[in-house]
């Protein structure tokens, strides 16, 4: 069965998804996205994703073609459409197509709403059992990472440098801390037990997994600090982790070659991963 996409309001196969090439969101990436995991064919965490969408065109003043509440509508038919059963779901909404390229807002122009669908077997992901390698690159990026931009060159580099290095993910440095990851959200546990993940503000995303693990070890009387740390405070950690909507929590092993942890994963790594787990599927739609 072919793929089906969503685009601009017509459901049709991956193949035939096209948009405009005079598309701001191609021309200037002038649009922000969002990704949803799926468990057993339903949408994970998708109101605190819903959430950051609104902030995010809210912030770059991007009008939402869509309602919310349509938004997962079509989230959960073309979920539908594809018979996914584990992946995500990708959704990105841009400023539109303008006759030329302008840089200012174009007048009267409908803003363009794309989304599509991915296989992935999160949970069962080998990299969940040996945990991952990461590198650590200068963090190059503008000054507005809070707001989930398609702009990603920056961590598209990143990424590259980490997958030529043989690692799972890139730790990005700025004023000697660890601000996050290419793709998500870092986290380490220290030697008396705390759990500590960079403060919310503009230097990172606020990541939607991140959120919800924090909120799952509060609730279980874990001490979580939101503050920066550094490499060196990483490699002296018992754990090191990141979360993400693509791989939920995720054991960090070695940084830069050097090992985290004893090189492998930890139990309160492990048992945070489940935590979520459960909670994702309590409450999936």
């Amino acid at each position: 069965m072919d793929q089906i996409a969503y685009v601009n309001g017509s459901f049709v196969p991956l193949a035939d998804a096209k948009v405009s090439i005079l598309d701001r969101g191609f021309l200037f990436a002038d649009g922000i996205y969002e990704v949803a995991a799926v468990l057993d064919g339903k949408l994970i965490d998708n109101a605190s994703h819903l959430a950051r969408l609104e902030r995010s065109v809210g912030e770059i003043s991007l009008k939402l073609p869509e309602t919310i509440e349509r938004i997962q509508e079509i989230q959960q038919e073309l979920v539908a459409r594809n018979n996914l059963v584990n992946g995500m779901v990708y959704l990105e909404v841009t400023r539109g197509a303008d006759t030329g390229r302008d840089f200012a807002f174009p007048k009267d122009v409908k803003p363009t709403l794309i989304l599509f669908t991915a296989v992935k077997d999160i949970v069962n992901a080998p990299s969940a059992k040996t945990g991952i390698a990461v590198i650590t690159v200068p963090d190059i990026r503008w000054a507005r990472r809070d707001i989930k931009s398609v702009a990603l060159l920056a961590q598209v580099l990143a990424k590259q440098a980490a997958a030529e290095a043989g690692a799972g993910e890139a730790w990005m440095i700025e004023d000697g801390k660890v601000t996050e990851g290419g793709s998500s959200s870092a986290f380490i546990l220290t030697q008396d037990d705390v759990l500590v993940t960079r403060h919310n503000g503009s230097e990172i995303l606020p990541g939607c997994t991140r959120k919800a693990v924090v909120a799952l070890a509060e609730e279980r009387q874990l001490r979580v600090e939101e503050r920066a740390f550094s490499v060196e405070e990483a490699l002296a950690a018992k754990e090191a982790f990141i979360t993400s909507a693509t791989v939920f929590v995720q054991s960090v092993v070695s940084i830069d070659g050097k090992t985290v942890a004893g090189g492998k994963p930890g139990p309160m790594t492990n048992r945070l991963r489940e935590i979520y787990v459960e909670f994702a599927k309590a409450t999936a739609v």
